[in-house]
């Protein structure tokens, strides 16, 4: 057993699902041959979180997944099955507000002087002077005087004060303490203390603050006390002008500025994770952050409890590089100490990363790859037929009126983030490079507006998330980015600002801050390039993945995490390439093909990818489905753009077995998608979003759903039968991309329930429950790949191939290691509906082989007739082999399409001798 995995499969933790549920379902995951559970993040978030990235105690395994007690049975499981454990890591940000996360309520409470205030990535002294030396708070449901007017904010004491306001608790300063205290002649004596308090800085004030505390909370049990702390409250009662008066004073003197959460977009002093306000960033850069974040994390790995980690959003820190190789020095020294018993080798690590076209991650990183959307979006593609591009680009245009190309819907999208999303961070980065032209006489007549404008143009044309850049300055493969970017930026900056572009770059990129001279200069450099960087990456994300995928319908199976919906379709050579060069570079790399940030489900994709081999029937369909629900079609809505996607998502996430008639069925049905049609107008940002719902909108659309699925017209049965169009080819997609991603260089990741058909949407609906026992059942029953194919509608074929592909993956280790990746092209006529290459070690080779582009070759089961095939042969490196899925045995060197397929659209095959 080693910390590397074979195979994982992730697992989505929460209240609903703990570790002892997981520990119930080792058998059957050990069963079917994964090797490490893949673990949501496990330290303690906030209560109820349903992902467990709002991290609150790095300190702590979450109480609501069962705490240590039950990670300890978990791992114990675990290792009784010879199996391992990799966790999710959370180190940019944390959960804020609330009443849970002790180091934030410190900074609020001691300000700057906080022990933890550089843990968190705050501005202290922004051009706001409301702001200096404090934080906005953006936290409250409505405007501040509206609140204080409403009486919302209640002054509390519990050992000592805070203003409580609903979930959210804000503690008073030491020194505001202190001054509510005098007032009583009772606390005189402890008012001392808190101004005492006041007057140190760091632990000695938290200390001093935590003595003058407990002896607080004991004098107010004393009737004198009870009847003070009465007194306070009377005063500070916000149900009384003078009170409210008071209390705002009060909350004014604090070291933080209550805001109204819409606030947060142009005001807010410090780095939040996109734009959630109750997520903040952390400086991990800084050593004692890295090491008060870590310690547990690095406790676990030496105890032998986890064997790796997957990093979450690594570009959203200052220094990625600098911080993947800390890491795994600080795993590897703990990995010293753990057990002989535990699995052994270096601690893996993957980061979840994502690359747009032709970018490569980073071998300096010393990581062992991603956590898959690259492959995903890989196999995805290459499952699509190049030829219905055109066409339904022109569908697409003709019938919304909106661009074919998807670069003309990020620009406009990047422009709305920057301007109502991620303005205040827009600000940051645009002051952080103003205090750099003002210490040149030379630069200093260039206003914050002006690089403000400027900056924004070259935000707009980055065509990654993310450069590298530091002291040294850029790679050359960074500087072909900044190259990209900056000629965009040229076509479309104002002629004024052009040589402040110029100079833009010059400070980002081209000038290393390791030339200059040490001291504030070097320093305010840096600060500006890390500014720069993180602000591009969320940049990125909003603009594309939460924004620019909701806009451009054309397809939506690209439109996926990883994915860029411009590039259509990926020929196999280019998916053969790609895998060579992950074979080469990072063979450990994970494989994914379903998440639990995925837009679609994994099948959902692939049955949607059938549509790239059908427009012209999908445009006539289309057609007919608005022209007959024209009559139920509101003047409010919905736009024909989401008309078009929501038919899109009708008959690729139509449930298999379905039919119009089962109303629980269809009702369960219609809800699901009406969440994702919500998500999907709001993330769009056209006509409705987030900050603020357009109810009469989402109405129009929510009414023109439920005409849709009425079972009284006829759109209903004809949505019905057009899945089913889709069910065959769909399938035969969807176990192309299972084997791949079984057999592609990599560590193939199964994602919770996916070994069935995946036709979930975007979250929360592909965190819904999973049926574990029908699963284990169908597991257990041992029917062969073909066998389950009379019943493929169940899943249970996928799974059956993904069981006996993975035994085979236990049996050769070497094969599906560091082995040699070799393509193999079929020959004929039905040559290009066949991708197979082969995993060669020594005198061992695995042969995979899938069929693709079937929706002419298949008609209502998902394998395509002998007679479709041809003289369509494959040539094997060998002439004898063992076939995987089906048993039995196939010989020749050049074999029959039709043979190899004859009972399944995919094959697997092993060498039977040894090849010479």
């Amino acid at each position: 057993m080693t910390t590397t995995p074979r195979a994982t499969a992730r697992l989505q933790f929460f209240a609903g699902f703990t570790l002892d549920d997981a520990v119930r379902i080792v058998p059957y995951y050990a069963q079917l041959g994964i090797s490490h559970i893949y673990a949501s993040p496990l330290l303690k978030a906030r209560a109820g979180s349903t992902h467990g990235y709002d991290i609150v105690d790095h300190g702590a395994i979450n109480p609501e997944l069962g705490g240590m007690p039950a990670l300890l049975r978990l791992v114990a499981a675990l290792r009784a099955h010879n199996m391992g454990l990799i966790a999710d890591i959370v180190p940019n940000h944390m959960g804020v507000g609330g009443a849970d996360n002790s180091w934030w309520l410190n900074v609020l409470e001691f300000g700057r002087s906080s022990e933890y205030a550089e843990f968190f990535d705050i501005d202290w002294d922004p051009p706001d002077p409301d702001l200096r030396n404090k934080l906005l708070a953006p936290f409250l449901g409505v405007p501040y005087g509206q609140a204080l007017a409403n009486q919302e904010f209640v002054l509390r004491c519990a050992g000592s004060f805070y203003v409580e306001y609903f979930e959210h608790r804000f503690p008073l300063s030491p020194r505001s303490t202190a001054a509510i205290l005098h007032a009583e002649p009772v606390f005189c004596e402890i008012s001392h203390a808190f101004r005492h308090a006041a007057k140190r800085a760091g632990r000695e004030a938290f200390e001093a603050a935590t003595e003058a505390k407990s002896r607080l909370a004991e004098l107010v049990k004393t009737p004198a006390g009870e009847t003070a702390l009465a007194s306070i409250f009377a005063r500070f009662s916000a149900g009384t002008q003078r009170g409210s008066t008071r209390l705002h004073a009060l909350l004014q003197r604090q070291h933080y500025r209550l805001a109204w959460w819409r606030a947060a977009a142009d005001e807010i002093n410090w780095r939040r994770f996109f734009d959630i306000n109750t997520l903040a960033g952390l400086r991990v850069e800084d050593a004692p952050v890295f090491d008060a974040t870590h310690r547990l994390i690095l406790q676990l790995y030496a105890d032998g409890l986890i064997d790796g980690v997957r990093i979450d959003h690594i570009d959203g820190l200052a220094d990625p590089r600098l911080y993947a190789r800390k890491l795994r020095r600080a795993m590897e020294t703990a990995g010293a100490k753990r057990p002989t018993a535990a699995p052994q080798g270096a601690p893996y690590i993957v980061v979840e990363k994502i690359l747009a076209p032709r970018e490569v991650l980073s071998f300096g990183w010393q990581t062992d790859g991603t956590t898959g959307y690259d492959f995903m979006d890989q196999v995805s593609a290459v499952l699509h037929d190049p030829d219905g591009e055109a066409p339904l680009s022109a569908l697409w245009t003709k019938l919304t009126g909106r661009p074919d190309d998807f670069a003309e819907e990020e620009e406009p999208a990047r422009r709305q983030i920057l301007r109502e999303n991620l303005s205040s961070e827009l600000n940051a980065t645009a002051i952080a490079l103003h205090r750099i032209a003002r210490q040149d006489l030379c630069t200093r007549d260039y206003s914050l507006t002006a690089i403000r404008r400027a900056l924004t143009e070259i935000l707009l044309h980055f065509p990654v998330y993310r450069i590298y850049a530091g002291y040294a300055g850029v790679s050359k493969t960074d500087q072909q980015v900044v190259d990209r970017a900056w000629a965009g930026a040229c076509r479309t900056v104002r002629a004024a600002d052009r040589a402040l572009l110029d100079l833009l770059r010059l400070w980002l990129a081209d000038e290393p801050p390791g030339r200059l001279p040490s001291g504030p200069c070097r320093a305010e450099r840096l600060r500006a390039m890390v500014r720069f960087q993180q602000l591009s990456a969320p940049t990125a994300a909003k603009s594309v993945e939460d924004t620019g995928f909701y806009r451009f319908g054309r397809l939506l199976s690209r439109n996926e995490v990883g994915s860029n919906p411009g590039v259509f379709a990926l020929t196999p050579a280019a998916f053969h390439a790609a895998c060579q060069q992950r074979d080469k570079n990072f063979p450990r790399a994970l494989l994914a093909t379903a998440t639990h940030d995925h837009k679609r489900g994994e099948d959902t994709r692939a049955r949607l990818a059938v549509l790239s081999e059908i427009p012209e029937e999908w445009e006539h369909t289309l057609a007919r489905w608005m022209r007959l629900n024209a009559i139920i079609k509101q003047d409010t809505g919905p736009s024909v753009a989401d008309e078009i996607m929501l038919y899109q998502t009708l008959v690729s996430a139509w449930p298999l077995g379905l039919e119009a008639g089962g109303t629980e069925g269809v009702r369960d049905f219609a809800a699901r998608v009406a969440g994702w049609q919500v998500k999907s107008l709001r993330e769009a940002k056209l006509k409705s979003e987030w900050a603020s719902p357009n109810e009469s909108y989402e109405a129009a659309c929510q009414a023109f759903l439920d005409g849709t699925l009425d079972p009284h017209r006829p759109v209903l049965d004809e949505i019905v039968a057009f899945s089913r169009r889709l069910n065959a080819a769909g399938a035969v997609n969807g176990l192309a991309q299972t084997l791949l991603r079984l057999t592609s260089p990599g560590v193939p990741d199964l994602y919770q329930g996916a070994e069935f058909w995946d036709q979930s949407l975007v979250d929360p609906d592909n965190r819904r429950p999973v049926d574990f026992a029908l699963r284990a059942a169908a597991l257990n029953a041992g029917v062969s790949p073909a066998e389950a194919l009379g019943d493929w509608q169940s899943g249970a074929v996928k799974q059956a191939v993904i069981a006996r592909a993975l035994a085979l993956r236990a049996e050769l280790p070497e094969v599906f290691g560091e082995s040699e990746y070799v393509k193999l092209e079929a020959s004929g006529s039905g040559a290009d509906h066949v991708l197979a290459f082969a995993r060669r070690s020594g005198t061992h080779c695995v042969i995979t082989a899938v069929t693709r582009l079937a929706a002419g070759l298949v008609t209502d089961a998902p394998l395509v007739p002998p007679e479709a095939w041809g003289d369509t042969m494959l040539t094997l490196p060998g002439r004898a082999w063992i076939d995987v899925l089906n048993g039995g045995q196939i010989t020749g060197a050049a074999i029959s399409a039709a043979v190899l397929f004859a009972k399944l659209p995919v094959c697997l095959l092993q060498s039977f001798s040894a090849l010479p």
